[in-house]
């Protein structure tokens, strides 16, 4: 049922990551269900370990980590202890005013989904990788729009306890916050599995026309000629940045709420081009390392840690991470 020793470079934008001891894809709840069953009767209480924290536990081998489209996970060299547990659950359809959609969906897939069928209020998402149950746990979010601002339910697998069980969430118990949720909160503790969202119905040729100016900013301004997993700061929030020394007026740009650009910060930093052995913070993004050739985990954590100590001395700033490690 498991496999075992699987490359999760193959599994991440970044190419970067060392083997999973074990690795599982699961494509409905049921599915999920039956082995998170079988990794819990390997072990005599029943339980398993939640990998949590910033860096989850893996030394322990019956550790589990729950890993969605690999967007925005820097997974380390070293790989993984445990068990990759990937929920790969595809679906889309209408009901009444609703969309419902599986977490495994690919946002591109949602995307030509609504162009399709003429749904709006998704605009703001092209160009955004990976899965729709990655950008709810991430409350991914671009051109001043977020996924809390379509969600109407979502859907997800509680598997803290001995019995994985199905917990419901509005809107607001999702607790959505810039970048963050509840579901970012409980880490792997529970596994997101399907979401209801407000699409309203609008000009086909409208939606494609903003769409595509989005996908042009985009490729004007972000390094996607190389494998990265996006921002890997945060933007920083005025009322954070209080102490900081003036910033121009120009620089501060609303996303959704008003924010110093993390890319303004590490570039005045002096650290734009600046490289650690494969890995490269772009000159053309500076809020994206890059890897520009074959680089390791640890290379991106130096020039993380780098970034984090210029910005401080600086501006008296401390950026905040927006990826999650593995």
């Amino acid at each position: 049922m498991f496999q075992e020793n699987v490359i999760l470079s193959r599994f991440s934008n970044y190419k970067i990551g060392g083997p999973a001891k074990y690795f599982f894809e699961a494509k409905n709840v049921e599915e999920t269900i039956k082995a998170l069953d079988k990794w819990s009767r390997l072990y005599s209480d029943g339980r398993v370990r939640i990998a949590e924290g910033r860096r989850p536990e893996a030394r322990y081998s019956h550790a589990i980590f729950i890993l969605a489209g690999g967007t925005n996970v820097l997974i380390n060299d070293e790989g993984f202890n445990g068990l990759i547990l990937k929920p790969n659950i595809q679906f889309i359809k209408e009901e009444r005013d609703l969309i419902r959609v599986g977490a495994g969906v690919p946002i591109t897939e949602l995307l030509n989904y609504s162009i399709t069928k003429s749904f709006s209020d998704l605009e703001w998402a092209a160009g955004i990788p990976g899965t729709i149950g990655g950008a709810i746990y991430g409350n991914a979010g671009a051109f001043g729009g977020e996924m809390k601002d379509i969600i109407k339910e979502v859907v997800s697998l509680d598997i803290s306890g001995k019995k994985p069980k199905i917990i419901k969430r509005s809107q607001p118990e999702c607790r959505f916050d810039y970048r963050h949720s509840i579901f970012k909160k409980k880490g792997n503790q529970e596994i997101i599995i399907e979401a209801a969202l407000y699409l309203r119905k609008g000009d086909k040729k409208r939606i494609q026309e903003i769409m595509e100016a989005n996908m042009d900013y985009r490729r004007q301004k972000q390094p996607l000629e190389y494998p990265s997993i996006g921002s890997i700061f945060k933007n920083v929030g005025l009322k954070k940045a209080k102490e900081a020394p003036k910033i121009p007026q120009n620089i501060i740009k609303t996303d959704p709420f008003p924010v110093i650009p993390a890319a303004f910060l590490v570039s005045e930093a002096g650290l734009k081009g600046i490289s650690c052995g494969g890995a490269m913070i772009s000159p053309k993004h500076p809020n994206f390392i890059v890897n520009v050739l074959g680089a390791t985990a640890n290379d991106v954590k130096n020039l993380i840690a780098l970034a984090k100590k210029k910005v401080y001395n600086e501006f008296k700033i401390k950026l905040e991470e927006e990826v999650v490690r593995l």
